[in-house]
């Protein structure tokens, strides 16, 4: 049965994490692992949902199904968050999914029953785990242009090309909502309204997937980008994660959303997305979608979100800014001010694999291959020596 299969390519991220932890140097740094880490490197469960799991555990009286759809109320107030309270909510249904991955594959799996052989188009670069999910869903993917790596801007009229000229009527674009993974290089509002008008014209269904809401410049301007596609389209797909904004990341929580030109389709295209999920995975887990539910519902609790939420975002931005002002100082060029403007966990620093490689050899810094870091990991009282290790290996 099994005599002719082969190894399955090794995962690059997780053999990272391997060698991080075989290697015995004290000063080593984790820039590779996409997690929130705070200033002692840990990934601490956030105060709300420490509370709702308590409320959840002392009123919880069963362990039974959820229902395919998941929690029902988990689902309305992440169609709220995401789309905002003014969105025609009679045209969206949700599901709850095993995470943003999850949603991506149920997404997959809807998009091949409505329209087989559709293409769907991805960002290069984009997150390294967006082609192997959606082609396992039975979809062909291309690529158009989205970051330069020697500016560390996005490629925006290139990009706005490459769709006019070959994507065609039916085919999907997939946009990350905010915090673009892996280059934090994002859409600005006039872009966002000139890509939703393409997507119009050329009859193109947007795919929106918003996995760090809340992680950029806040909840509602980071869902700003999804919300403009939203106004003007009539039909369009959304995969969201809890899994870095709630730090729920091994409790699997997230969301497939769909917009459809009205009522009665949107509950069409839900029965389809329930009849993919029944083959995927059935049911749904229920403790983090329950414990995020609760923290959505609760105004005290979600006010202690949002400050904490808050606090790791403007972390973030320090971080950048440290470590750009850093990078400025040793190389006496501007070369890595991009890290500055940048939104989110990621940016990629424009490295070989080459560098990335004596980085990890002679400094012990750990990043993935593309040089992209997890700008959370990095360490604040360590700039300097960071910077040092950054600027010796470069050409």
């Amino acid at each position: 049965m099994f005599e002719n299969l082969t190894s399955a390519p090794a995962d690059k991220i997780l053999a990272l994490i391997g060698l991080f932890r075989a290697d015995p140097r004290p000063g080593k740094i984790d820039l590779g692992v996409g997690v929130y880490k705070d200033n002692h490197g840990n990934t601490p469960v956030m105060r709300a949902v420490r509370e709702a799991e308590k409320r959840l555990l002392a009123s919880q009286k069963t362990k039974t199904y959820v229902g395919l759809a998941g929690d029902l109320a988990f689902n309305a107030a992440m169609a709220r968050l995401v789309f905002g309270p003014e969105t025609d909510m009679a045209r969206i249904r949700t599901a709850q999914t095993p995470g943003g991955s999850g949603a991506l594959r149920l997404v997959a799996g809807l998009l091949r029953r409505a329209r087989p052989g559709a293409t769907v188009w991805l960002s290069d670069p984009t997150w390294p785990n967006h082609a192997p999910i959606l082609t396992d869903g039975g979809l062909n993917v291309r690529n158009y242009p989205y970051f330069d790596a020697e500016r560390g801007t996005v490629r925006f009229e290139s990009m706005m090309a490459a769709l006019e000229a070959d994507a065609a009527s039916g085919d999907v674009v997939l946009l990350h909502g905010c915090c673009h993974n892996p280059t934090g290089a994002n859409l600005d509002s006039a872009q966002w309204h000139e890509v939703a008008d393409l997507l119009v014209r050329k009859g193109l269904l947007p795919f929106i997937d918003i996995a760090y809401q809340g992680f950029g410049d806040g909840l509602d301007a980071d869902a700003e980008g999804l919300r403009i596609v939203a106004r003007k389209v009539r039909e369009m797909v959304v995969a969201a994660s809890c899994s870095k904004n709630f730090a729920v990341y091994r409790d699997r929580v997230g969301a497939a959303m769909i917009m459809a030109a009205d009522a009665t389709q949107a509950d069409i295209v839900s029965s389809q997305v329930l009849a993919a999920a029944r083959t995927l995975y059935s049911m749904p887990p229920d403790h983090g979608a329950a414990a995020v539910r609760i923290v959505l519902e609760d105004p005290a609790l979600r006010a202690d979100w949002e400050a904490e939420l808050e606090a790791m975002r403007q972390r973030m931005l320090a971080l950048r800014v440290g470590f750009a002002d850093a990078l400025r100082r040793h190389s006496n060029t501007d070369r890595f001010d991009f890290i500055a403007s940048h939104r989110g966990m990621f940016s990629r620093l424009g490295l070989t694999e080459k560098q990335v490689e004596r980085l990890r050899e002679e400094h012990g810094v750990y990043m993935v291959g593309d040089s992209r870091i997890n700008v959370a990991g990095l360490p604040e009282d360590r700039m300097d020596d960071l910077a040092r290790a950054i600027v010796s290996v470069l050409d």
